[in-house]
């Protein structure tokens, strides 16, 4: 018992002092993690300028348009009414319909209201147009999903637009455009796109090699498993899994799907790093981590032979699905092939490498336990007969039409895994489980790190 105690004071007398190392780490020159970046200087936005940039349809900003919401439609519940009073809306219609818009941008445009505030005492955010119920936008207009705003500030002085732009992208709007002398307008991602909000996954039909080459799939992965990665010297190992950063069987996601030359496909989430390079090269160095949004065709992937080699893939598509299940292991390795291809197991930051050394304690903790104990936990995530229950009603589902019930049909991609299933009224409803490890250092790293390195 004693021997117990002590183990467990000794983990947490090394994960503070881990923790108190980070944040002072960086003594030299420049301001280290431990102290407080300096308020960076806002670059005003130029007239007709939009971040990012691309199309406000593009999977790296807002996504497509889902068809229009009206008030007598199922998917009406989705939106929520607004009543910041520190937003001035105009609501020339008298409907109020300019309070209505997805949780996502209501957020956002809270965020914002503060930062206006902040930016000129005094002055409030005033919302022109959001949801349109009266057909005042072109076909596939954001404004008839609640999911765009055009945003001015209540004095209407003009020239405080370009830094209100800028101050939009600061807030978290997924698109920000000047279009207008007189108004920015800015427009979100669905909220079902954005459901795992504080981790990158895979779906968990997704696929991992284990130990004795057996494919496994991540919703039936466990802690304690060993599958394939890559090693900080460029060689294939089987790294073991410490826990999931993010694993939740119900909860839905929108994917990017990379198919590659050879016919391999990953499927992950937009904020999710993969191991990307302009050049299909041999030498593994060369392939940096970048956010899986920002992929495209022609660039190369890393993928792993039956020889247990890595090599290069060229990527021929980049699509959209949506899955059911969120799941993100983390190995010791920090990285997993996933249906082949190398992926980091790091997602929101744009920094691999300091991702991996941020989550030291995890690893030093787990090898910590393995020479205390001589044992390695496992946590399998359902029981088969839970699986298959679970696997039987997802079916189920799949096989009803919209008859007042679903909001959409469901449909299979080539492969044959679900892509899209019909979506309950209780989606909302559904929790997701991040590590409590992995939300804090998100929140350190908001605090401490420049916005820039995280992912827009």
């Amino acid at each position: 018992m004693k021997q117990s105690l002590w183990a467990r004071l000794a983990q947490l007398g090394l994960l503070a002092a881990w923790t108190c190392v980070w944040l002072v780490q960086g003594c030299g020159p420049g301001p280290g993690y431990g102290i407080r970046s300096r308020t960076r200087r806002l670059t005003a936005m130029r007239y007709k300028q939009f971040f990012p940039n691309f199309s406000e349809n593009n999977l790296g900003a807002s996504g497509r348009a889902e068809g229009k919401i009206t008030r007598n439609s199922e998917r009406f519940n989705e939106l929520v009414c607004n009543y910041n009073t520190d937003v001035v809306f105009k609501d020339e219609e008298n409907t109020n319909a300019d309070r209505f818009m997805t949780k996502r941008c209501k957020d956002c445009l809270n965020r914002l209201a503060i930062a206006v505030m902040n930016q000129w005492p005094g002055v409030h955010l005033r919302v022109t147009e959001a949801w349109d119920e009266d057909g005042h936008h072109p076909t596939g207009s954001l404004h008839y999903e609640g999911r765009a705003v055009d945003i001015t500030t209540d004095d209407r002085e003009t020239e405080k637009y370009g830094l209100l732009a800028q101050l939009a992208v600061e807030a978290g709007f997924d698109w920000v455009h000047y279009e207008s002398k007189y108004h920015i307008h800015c427009s979100v991602k669905a909220d079902h796109s954005v459901a795992v909000e504080k981790g990158g996954c895979f779906p968990g039909w997704a696929r991992v090699t284990v130990a004795g080459g057996v494919q496994k799939s991540l919703s039936s992965l466990a802690p304690g498993d060993r599958v394939m990665a890559l090693s900080g010297t460029g060689q294939v190992v089987l790294s073991q899994v410490l826990l999931f950063l993010h694993r939740d069987r119900e909860s839905w996601a929108t994917f990017l799907s990379l198919e590659t030359e050879d016919g391999r496909r990953l499927a992950l989430t937009p904020h999710h790093l993969v191991f990307l390079s302009s050049h299909c090269r041999l030498d593994s160095s060369e392939y940096e981590a970048q956010f899986a949004g920002r992929a495209k065709a022609g660039d190369c992937v890393l993928i792993h032979t039956a020889e247990a080699q890595v090599r290069p893939s060229r990527i021929v598509s980049v699509s959209e699905e949506e899955s059911v299940g969120v799941y993100a292991p983390l190995t010791e390795a920090g990285s997993v092939f996933v249906e082949g291809v190398l992926a980091s197991c790091y997602a929101l930051m744009d920094d691999h490498r300091l991702a991996h050394w941020a989550f030291g304690p995890v690893r030093l903790l787990s090898s910590f336990n393995h020479l205390l104990w001589e044992e390695t936990r496992h946590e399998p995530l359902t029981t088969d007969s839970e699986r298959a229950r679970f696997e039987s009603r997802r079916s189920t589902l799949a096989a009803k039409d919209t008859a007042g019930v679903c909001a959409n049909n469901s449909t299979l991609n080539k492969q044959g895994h679900p892509s899209e299933a019909p979506r309950m009224g209780t989606r909302g409803t559904q929790t997701s489980d991040v590590h409590w490890y992995a939300e804090l250092l998100y929140s350190l790293g908001w605090a401490f790190l420049d916005s820039n390195s995280f992912y827009p």
